[in-house]
Order: C-alpha cells, then structure tokens, then sequence
C-alpha cells in the first residue's frame, strides 16, 4: 500500500512538473528584423555566381533588344 502511494505520488509530482507551458516570447523580440549576413561566409560564392548569372542575363536582354530593333529598322 506504502509502495503504491508512494508511486502515485512520484507520478502526479512528475506528470505536473511537464504540463507547464513556457510563456510567448515578447512581441518586441519577434518583431526585430533579421542581422544582414557578412559580406564572408558560406553562400558569398554562390551570391556572387547568381549575381554574375543576373548581370549576363541583362547583357542578353540588351543584346536582343538592339537586335531586334535592328530587324524592325530593316523592314522586317
């Protein structure tokens, strides 16, 4: 009888110490914007080959658009 009030006991105190929840975090805090990245770290490789990809893309687009107003002063 002593062994299972006891167990009873242990339970209830272990079972009410895991029901607490934490508190929200304050609402100030989840508002902060995000620090900007280094200019070092382990996607400047991969920033710089998208912006070098960006920047190609825009010679192509300036290069079409030359030819094409080439072709519309041609007559075609």
């Amino acid at each position: 009888m002593k062994t299972a009030l006891v167990c009873i006991a242990i339970l209830s105190l272990g079972l009410s110490a895991c029901g607490a929840n934490a508190p929200p975090p304050p609402k100030a805090a989840a508002a902060q914007p995000a620090q900007p990245l280094p200019d070092s770290n382990v996607f400047s490789s991969d920033v710089k080959a998208l912006q070098k990809a960006k920047d190609v893309q825009k010679t192509v687009d300036e290069q079409k658009k030359a030819q094409d107003q080439a072709i519309q002063d041609s007559g075609g």
